[in-house]
C-alpha cells in the first residue's frame, strides 16, 4: 500500500514534516498484527505512541511509530504489562541517548552502514560474505560496541519483522551464525583456565543468543564464564556449583521478573557457597525487589555488567 505524505491529507505544518511517510492506521494494523482499537488505547491511555492528526482528525503514523509498536510488543511478550512498557521504552531511549552523545563523529551512520551490508548479505545467505563483514567489524570496534551498536539491533530487527515470505529464514541464518562465532569465542577465553563464573539462564527467559551474548560481555583477560546450554532446573544449580565450585553464579533473563522470584531466587542463594547475581533486563526490573537481599543485580548494560561483577567479586559492591 503506498504510503501518505503529509500535504495530502492536510496536517497542520506544525505538526509533522512534509517530506515523512505516513501510514494510516489500517496498514499500520496490518504491519503489526495489532488491530486499531488497541493501537488507539495504547494511545489514549499509555500514551505509547503519538500518531499525527490531520485536519479532519484521522491518525496517522510515522516509521518510527510502526517500530515503537514491535517494541511494545516485544516486551509485552517478555511478561511486562502494557501499562509499564511506557518507562521502559523512556529507559532504553534515554540509555541510547546517552550512548549517542558519548560516541564520536558518524558513529550512529557507521553503525547503519554495517547494518546494511550485514542485511544484503543475510538476505542473499552469504556466509563467506558475512564472515567478512563480522571480521571487519570486529576489527574495528570494541566487543561492547559490536554487539550492542550494530549486531543485536539488527538482529532483533529482523526477530520482529518475520511477516513476508523469507524473513524467517533470514532470521534464522544470521542467528545460527552468530551463535556459532561466540560459542567459538566463549571457547577460546577460558581455554586453559577454570571458569570463575557460571552464567545460566533462569528457564524460558531468553534465547539463546542472548545468553551467550551477555557471557561474551561477562569474559575479560581475568574472569572466566562457563555459559550453560538452556533448560537447566533452577534447583539443580546448586548440584552444578558444588562440582565445579564458581566464584559467582550468574542467572540471566530478558523477562518481566514475576513475583515470587525474589523468593526463588533467596531460596537458591541460602543453598549455593558463592554469590547469586542476576542480569538481563529482568536485573533492571527487580532491582527494588531484590534491595537488601543477599542477590546483586548486574543489569543490562554490557558495557557494565563486567565492571560490576568484577566489584562484586571483589567486594566493592554490595547487594
Amino acid at each position: 500500500m503506498p504510503v501518505i505524505t503529509a500535504p495530502s491529507q492536510g496536517i497542520a505544518p506544525s505538526a509533522h514534516c512534509a517530506a515523512d511517510e505516513l501510514f494510516p492506521i489500517r496498514e499500520v494494523a496490518r504491519l503489526t498484527g495489532i488491530n486499531p482499537v488497541t493501537l488507539r488505547a495504547w494511545e489514549r491511555r499509555y500514551g505509547l505512541i503519538q500518531p499525527v492528526r490531520t485536519e479532519s482528525g484521522h491518525r496517522l503514523y510515522t516509521q518510527k511509530d510502526i517500530e515503537t509498536v514491535h517494541r511494545i510488543l516485544d516486551w509485552i511478550e517478555r511478561g511486562v504489562a502494557v501499562s509499564k512498557v511506557g518507562k521502559i521504552l523512556a529507559r532504553d531511549d534515554s540509555q541510547a541517548s546517552f550512548v549517542r552523545q558519548l560516541q564520536e563523529g558518524d558513529a550512529e551512520h557507521e553503525s547503519t552502514q554495517w547494518q546494511q551490508q550485514l542485511q544484503l548479505a543475510i538476505g542473499a545467505f552469504d556466509e563467506l560474505q558475512l564472515e567478512r563483514l563480522y571480521g571487519q567489524i570486529f576489527a574495528a570496534y570494541p566487543v561492547a560496541v559490536v554487539f550492542q551498536d550494530i549486531l543485536m539491533p539488527l538482529w532483533q530487527q529482523l526477530l520482529r519483522h518475520q511477516g513476508r515470505f523469507g524473513q524467517a529464514s533470514e532470521w534464522l541464518f544470521f542467528d545460527s551464525f552468530l551463535r556459532a562465532r561466540i560459542s567459538q569465542r566463549l571457547q577460546m577465553a577460558r581455554a586453559g583456565r577454570t571458569p570463575q563464573v557460571l552464567l545460566a539462564a533462569i528457564a524460558g527467559e531468553c534465547r539463546e543468543l542472548e545468553l551467550l551474548v551477555a557471557g561474551l560481555m561477562l569474559s575479560g583477560d581475568e574472569l572466566a564464564v562457563h555459559v550453560l546450554s538452556l533448560g537447566h532446573p533452577l534447583d539443580e544449580l546448586t548440584l552444578i556449583c558444588e562440582k565445579t565450585r564458581p566464584q559467582a553464579l550468574v542467572l540471566f533473563s530478558n523477562h518481566s521478573p514475576t513475583h515470587d522470584l525474589p523468593n526463588r531466587l533467596e531460596r537458591l542463594a541460602l543453598t549455593l557457597e558463592c554469590p547469586l547475581l542476576l542480569a538481563g533486563d529482568a536485573s533492571d526490573m527487580a532491582d527494588k525487589q531484590l534491595a537488601g537481599t543477599a542477590i546483586g543485580c548486574l543489569g543490562n548494560e554490557g558495557r557494565l555488567m563486567q565492571r560490576r561483577l568484577q566489584q562484586f567479586l571483589s567486594g566493592t559492591l554490595d547487594t
